[in-house]
């Protein structure tokens, strides 16, 4: 399958699931709001969901899928499948006590990450509840990945891509059936998070059991690959410990803040992985399997000319999509979130969150493009050292923005964009000192006709907003239908103006169609030769 096929099949079936994300976020925040039941929830949430891309999304996937690439190429399906299963009892080795001693301990885990509402006991003691509800959703979920990781490494993508179409429909129904039953919001949908990742783990064991990639329990061994593995994931551990780290600070901060600072990020962060889902970890989980592939067959020129592909298809997304969030951030949150518990005041603080996570959408998705161009090489250790130093730079800029600044929770949602911006470029340079990547000169050509076309989308999105100013200043069916008719305007402005500067033809349309893994893609004929 061609690298623009997998990431629209990817992109397709998440942005199904990032649309179901919405309604499951208007939900929520209609029925927890955006005060101490949903600061307790959130926290509980990001729990499972920190350590999930530290061991799933993570450090494993990044050294599981080479290694599983290499074993499929060199030696065949079955000595593959082998391989994984031992990685799957592994997995499972460490993931099982981990789970089970941060339940027991989960008073002290929520005293270290919030330490901000150790204060308001009844907060306090909501938040330990709903995190030992939600943790099992990390043994789920991580067993999920590996699946994930092998269904990618033979090319089936569309299976991977729905499972968190199961974690919204899981939250939604167990909000609107189970809320009327429960003490509050918050429990049914920890009971819902808990539910979904069990549901995700039999949807894709089951799917690796139809595509002859059966997960059997078999007693760990440590065997070379085992400890290759092991090898090559622990570097990406510690950096994605340190970014999960950097994670949890911003929590950290936000609950040193006002109640409601930490669902202000929460929505906010939600609306901007919307493009970051859809395009950039469709990239991601696109480009590390053929790279590995094409690398391994000594393949390079391929290699190169499908990173910077995906570097293309990064930036022809999600540069007019920083600039629509940025430019329509309070309208997006009032209209789809300002309802039952979530008033205007948290309509003002989630906006100026949003406005200020835009600025790091374009680096954040470029990063999922360059950092496979790392992983594929089997080098797990340059991103860890760059990873580190923008951490460091990310907590001093909260602690200069929140402490120098009346910024408050922008100021959190800044330095994490800003340190963004400094990941990708640190990645970018090493990446061309080494001589493994190399911008060729359509994609120079085409980023500056994209920010041709963005620039032009912008004025008709300033226009049509002064034009719709009414309707957007309030929550309700005719403000849905103005923010959509803004949206699409300017979507339809971007899309003519991209046309027209030759950024989209058809020749890119055509290279969608299957092709084999090596192959390269087309010229643009209009752009340089």
């Amino acid at each position: 399958m061609s690298l623009g096929r997998s990431i629209t099949t990817v992109g397709g079936f998440t942005l199904l699931s990032r649309i179901l994300g919405f309604v499951r976020d208007v939900v929520q925040s209609a029925l927890l709001g955006s005060g101490p039941v949903a600061d307790a929830f959130i926290i509980a949430f990001k729990l499972p969901n920190l350590f999930r891309r530290l061991f799933a999304e993570g450090a494993f996937s990044a050294a599981f899928v080479p290694l599983f690439s290499r074993e499929l190429q060199g030696h065949g399906r079955e000595a593959a499948v082998t391989f994984a299963r031992q990685a799957h009892a592994c997995l499972l080795l460490i993931l099982i006590p981990f789970s089970v001693l941060m339940i027991l301990a989960m008073p002290g885990v929520i005293s270290l990450m919030a330490p901000g509402i150790s204060d308001d006991r009844p907060t306090f003691d909501l938040a330990v509840e709903f995190g030992r509800i939600t943790f099992p959703y990390l043994v789920f979920i991580s067993l999920a990945s590996l699946y994930g990781g092998v269904l990618n490494s033979i090319d089936r993508f569309a299976e991977v891509a729905v499972t968190p179409v199961l974690l919204n429909i899981a939250m939604i129904g167990a909000m609107l059936g189970l809320t009327p039953f429960l003490p509050n919001g918050g429990y049914a949908a920890s009971i819902g998070v808990a539910l979904a990742g069990l549901l995700q783990w039999l949807w894709l064991l089951l799917s690796c059991r139809r595509d002859g990639v059966g997960m059997k329990l078999v007693r760990p061994r440590y065997t070379e690959r085992v400890a290759r593995l092991v090898k090559l994931a622990t570097p990406v551990a510690i950096g994605g410990g340190a970014q999960q780290i950097s994670t949890l600070l911003d929590v950290v901060w936000a609950s040193l803040l006002p109640a409601g600072s930490i669902s202000a990020l929460y929505y906010a962060d939600r609306l901007a992985q919307l493009p970051l889902g859809v395009v950039g970890i469709a990239i991601g989980t696109a480009l590390l399997p053929l790279l590995a592939r094409q690398l391994r067959a000594g393949q390079t020129e391929a290699a190169m000319a499908n990173q910077n592909r995906a570097i293309e298809f990064g930036l022809l997304f999600s540069l007019p999509s920083a600039l629509a969030l940025w430019q329509l951030a309070e309208p997006m949150i009032r209209v789809l979130f300002e309802h039952g518990r979530f008033g205007p005041d948290d309509t003002v603080r989630a906006a100026g969150a949003l406005a200020a996570y835009a600025v790091g959408l374009p680096p954040f998705i470029l990063v999922k493009a360059l950092t496979p161009g790392f992983f594929a090489r089997e080098d797990t250790r340059t991103p860890l050292y760059v990873a580190i130093v923008c951490i460091v730079v990310n907590v001093a800029m909260n602690a200069a923005f929140i402490y120098g600044t009346s910024l408050a929770q922008v100021g959190i949602a800044l330095a994490s964009s800003l340190a963004g911006w400094l990941n990708a470029g640190l990645l970018a340079a090493v990446l061309l000192h080494r001589s493994q990547w190399m911008p060729d000169r359509r994609l120079i050509s085409r980023f500056v006709r994209t920010l041709l076309a963005g620039a032009g989308m912008g004025v008709v999105l300033w226009i049509a907003g002064l034009g719709l100013k009414a309707p957007l200043s309030h929550p309700d069916l005719k403000g849905v239908a103005a923010l959509a008719g803004v949206c699409v305007a300017g979507a339809l402005a971007y899309a003519g103006l991209a046309v027209a500067l030759g950024v989209l033809n058809l020749a890119d349309l055509r290279f969608l169609r299957r092709q084999p893994a090596d192959a390269t893609p087309p010229v643009d004929p209009g752009a340089p030769p």
